[in-house]
């Protein structure tokens, strides 16, 4: 028995994992410094001032959007004979080769994705066409193991 495939998005984790660390340093220097800046205020009119909680609260958000990001790395495909998993951003499906027509990756697509019998789609988020030459074979190697459970 040969190990699954798995499949992950390349350049949408890179991405995603620089643009989470970039919010979440810049929500916490903003947080610090309106703390630094506002704490000699008064309160008077015209006047913020940013306490503790207030800088707790910013970089609170600055954390959720950070974790909002690295839930796009959540993709992945695992596939092998029995069948193919996918996991997008929110959930997670498991298909026995049975019930998908086919693998396609359609030019000018950002992801490919999967048709299924009862004419729906599954998005294969894991298959990003600006991973380029990855994603071809990606979709190569799932085709090949849809033909092989049909032949087998």
């Amino acid at each position: 028995m040969t190990a699954p495939l798995v499949i992950r998005p390349r350049k949408l984790i890179r991405i995603c994992a620089g643009l989470a660390a970039f919010v979440l340093v810049g929500f916490g220097i903003v947080a610090y410094a309106l703390g630094r800046t506002g704490a000699s205020g008064d309160g008077a009119q015209g006047q913020i001032t940013f306490r503790l909680p207030d800088q707790l609260a910013l970089f609170g958000i600055g954390v959720l959007l950070a974790a909002a990001l690295l839930a796009f790395t959540r993709a992945r495909v695992e596939a092998d004979a029995a069948g193919i998993r996918v996991r997008n951003v929110v959930g997670e499906t498991t298909l026995p080769w049975q019930v998908v027509r086919g693998v396609r990756l359609d030019e000018g697509s950002s992801w490919a994705s999967l048709d299924l019998y009862d004419d729906d789609t599954v998005a294969l988020l894991a298959v990003q066409a600006n991973d380029g030459e990855l994603a071809v074979q990606a979709v190569l190697d799932l085709r090949a193991l849809l033909k092989a459970s049909r032949d087998g």
